[in-house]
């Protein structure tokens, strides 16, 4: 059966000028990869932190593998790992001698020369960290957080502003922990990788969940397979076509329209007749099958990497 490692319940936590989180429940379940989605200022990062220990909630319960921060903290340290979207690691330091140093910090661990392979970073051994690429440093921070041999792994966006290649491998590293029992806790601005990496996703906007399942259940919630993005001039109101037969909504999208269809072959020619009957011209038109960023788009307005 399953069982819950990650958990809170009516989560809150303000600050003077904002609500940062606002009565928010969540549950991870073991060896599952969780993503948590959001735009800037949605409340993940202080969700997050808070999960992680770092900051303190206002009011709520938050339970991790049965514990609780307050009484348990010392217990949790040993147990998660954590690789925050920017880690300040010694730059004079070699690679090898910050990952022993980590490893000295913890009772039990992997051999940090093993851990050195699976990130991919023995030919950098002995290196120094300064001398590292922003991929290379990535996966060092990640392999910081793997050495004490975590039960979960919290990732907060890993690969922002890694080339393809090193995103790609940090996600094999992802899924090596994972196939040894791992659970991974994930933040992240790019929707494949979301829609790749996890078992289920929690969009977030203004501190509330307003979104959560898996990829296909979040994808089946826009209830249309297709995507028709076009302009025109002059750019038509959506209410033009409200009585468009098989969509199921039109969403504003940086300067465009997005239209939810049922089938290409029929919505497509009656957007064109719509377009010519009241005067306009089209500009650009674009399909393509739904994704995990058309839903955002549709509850939040914005796209994640733009928000």
């Amino acid at each position: 059966m399953a069982t819950e490692v990650i958990s809170c319940r009516d989560l809150r936590k303000s600050y003077p000028d904002v609500k940062a989180v606002d009565g928010l429940d969540l549950s991870v379940e073991a060896n599952e990869c969780f993503g948590l989605l959001g735009p800037n200022g949605a409340g993940k990062t202080t969700t997050i932190e808070i999960l992680e220990g770092l900051t303190v909630p206002d009011s709520g319960e938050v339970r991790i593998l049965g514990m609780d921060w307050k009484r348990d903290e010392r217990e949790l340290r040993e147990r998660i790992g954590i690789s925050l979207q920017e880690t300040q690691l010694a730059d004079k330091l070699t690679v090898y001698e910050t990952l022993r140093l980590f490893r000295s910090f913890y009772r039990n661990g992997p051999d940090p020369d093993a851990l050195l392979g699976d990130l991919s970073l023995d030919e950098k051994r002995d290196s120094r960290v300064g001398k590292l690429s922003g991929g290379q440093k990535q996966r060092l921070a990640v392999a910081c957080a793997l050495v004490g041999d975590p039960d979960i792994l919290f990732l907060d966006e890993p690969t922002t502003g890694l080339d393809p290649q090193s995103r790609l491998q940090l996600w094999e590293v992802v899924a090596k922990f994972r196939a040894k029992g791992g659970t991974v806790l994930l933040t992240t601005h790019y929707m494949e990788e979301a829609q790749r990496l996890c078992d289920r996703i929690a969009i977030v906007d203004h501190g509330r969940l307003i979104a959560l399942g898996t990829p296909a259940e979040l994808i089946a919630r826009l209830e249309a397979r297709n995507i028709i993005e076009f302009t025109s001039e002059p750019m038509l109101p959506e209410s033009a076509f409200g009585e468009l037969a098989g969509c199921h909504g039109c969403t504003p999208h940086r300067g465009a329209l997005q239209l939810r269809v049922d089938s290409l072959a029929e919505a497509v020619p009656r957007v064109i007749s719509i377009i010519e009957k009241n005067g306009a011209k089209l500009v650009t038109l674009s399909t393509h099958e739904a994704t995990l960023e058309d839903l955002f788009v549709s509850l939040t307005g914005r796209e994640l990497r733009d928000a």
